[in-house]
C-alpha cells in the first residue's frame, strides 16, 4: 500500500506542479503558497487513505466525515459563486492567476457574503477531516503546516484583491471573516 501511496503522491505532485508552474518561483503570488498547501493536503489524504472506512462510528471518524461534508459544500458554493458572479475573464492581465481566479467583479453574495475564502476553507476542512481519520503526530504536523500555508495563501491573495478591487475589497474585508463565518 505504501508504494501505491508514493506513486499517487508523485502523480498528484506532477499535476499540481503543472497547474502551479507559473507561480512556483514567485513568492509574492498567492499561488506559490497554495502549491505547498495543496502538496500537504495531498500528503495527509494519502497518509490516512487506508483508514477512511475503519471504525466508522468512532468519534474521530464522525468528526472527520462532518469536516469532509462541509468541505464539499464549501467547494461547490465557492466555485459556483466565482463562476456565476465573478465573471472570470481570461484576458485579465495576471499570469499568476488560474483562469477561474481572473474574476472581474468582486463576489460578495452567497457564501462570499459570509466568508472571503470558501475554497481555502474547503481545503482546511478537507485536510483536518483527513487528519482525523487517524490522529498521529505526523498527520497533525502536516495538517498544521497545511493550515499555515493556506492562511499565508489567503493573506497574499487579500493583498492582491485589495490592489485589484481597491476600497471595495477593503470594505468587504471588514464585514466578513476569512474562513469560518462569525469565527475566523
Amino acid at each position: 500500500m505504501e508504494g501505491v501511496k508514493l506513486l499517487l503522491f508523485a502523480a498528484g505532485s506532477l499535476g499540481l506542479g503543472y497547474i502551479s508552474r507559473s507561480v512556483l518561483f514567485k513568492p509574492n503570488a498567492h499561488g506559490f503558497y497554495r502549491f505547498f498547501a495543496w502538496e500537504l493536503v495531498l500528503a495527509v489524504v494519502l497518509t490516512n487513505l487506508d483508514r477512511w472506512f475503519v471504525d466508522p462510528f468512532s468519534w474521530h471518524q464522525l468528526f472527520s466525515w462532518a469536516c469532509l461534508v462541509v468541505s464539499i459544500v464549501m467547494l461547490i458554493l465557492g466555485l459556483n459563486g466565482l463562476r456565476q458572479m465573478g465573471r472570470p475573464d481570461r484576458s485579465r492581465e495576471d499570469e499568476t492567476l488560474l483562469p477561474l481566479e481572473k474574476t472581474t467583479h468582486l463576489v460578495t453574495s452567497g457564501i462570499y457574503g459570509w466568508i472571503r475564502h470558501p475554497l481555502y476553507s474547503s481545503l482546511l476542512f478537507l485536510v483536518w477531516g483527513a487528519c482525523l481519520k487517524r490522529l498521529t503526530w505526523q498527520g497533525i504536523a502536516l495538517t498544521a503546516a497545511a493550515t499555515a500555508f493556506l492562511t499565508a495563501t489567503a493573506c497574499v491573495e487579500e493583498r492582491e484583491n485589495a490592489a485589484y478591487f481597491g476600497s471595495t475589497y477593503l470594505a468587504y474585508q471588514k464585514r466578513t471573516r476569512m474562513f469560518i463565518p462569525y469565527i475566523l
